[in-house]
């Protein structure tokens, strides 16, 4: 078995003079293979530019996403605020309003602003007394004598605001002095 095996081999590694003929005849000359790389190169940078396009489509339209949502960033707050400023409208048109009605009124239209910033993330910041002074949070408005921990806060003058964890408005506050 081993000898047919061997018998095999040479005759594979002699080269049949048909075979080389034929070999020759399918092997592309130099102007066949010449063309063939250009023709080759045509379709890669053809490629090349339809990939590019899609680049800048996709770039464009991205750029164009960003500025829409520029635009209409507000647009949700902005169809929150609409009922607090039809309530004031409409409190604006009662003809002989009472106390009672005006409270009620200021007091829905309250309701309705809080859910409107509620609803799109800004906070209120009211420190209590005593709460310790963070300057992230809060303006010192002026130093006082006070009977509690130096640094911390005695009063609140005026709320200040979040908006997702990003300060809009320090609260402002007077502040505990050193004794």
């Amino acid at each position: 078995m081993q000898d047919q095996d061997k018998y095999a081999e040479q005759a594979a590694s002699i080269e049949d003079p048909v075979t080389a003929e034929a070999a020759s005849a399918t092997t592309p000359t130099v102007e066949e293979q010449l063309a063939a790389s250009q023709l080759l190169v045509q379709e890669l940078q053809d490629s090349f530019l339809r990939a590019k396009a899609e680049v800048e489509n996709f770039r464009r339209r991205a750029q164009e996403d960003v500025t829409r949502a520029h635009k209409f960033a507000i647009e949700g707050f902005a169809e929150m605020l609409l009922p607090v400023k039809d309530s004031l409208e409409m409190a604006l048109q009662v003809e002989t309003p009472s106390v009672e009605s005006l409270k009620e009124g200021v007091e829905m239209t309250l309701k309705q602003l809080n859910a409107a910033f509620e609803k799109n993330r800004l906070l209120e910041i009211k420190p209590q007394q005593g709460d310790k002074l963070d300057p992230m949070k809060h303006q010192a408005m002026s130093l006082v004598p006070a009977d509690q921990e130096p640094n911390t806060v005695v009063n609140t003058l005026q709320k200040g605001y979040l908006i997702a964890d990003r300060l809009l408005r320090p609260a402002l506050v007077t502040v505990a002095q050193e004794k």
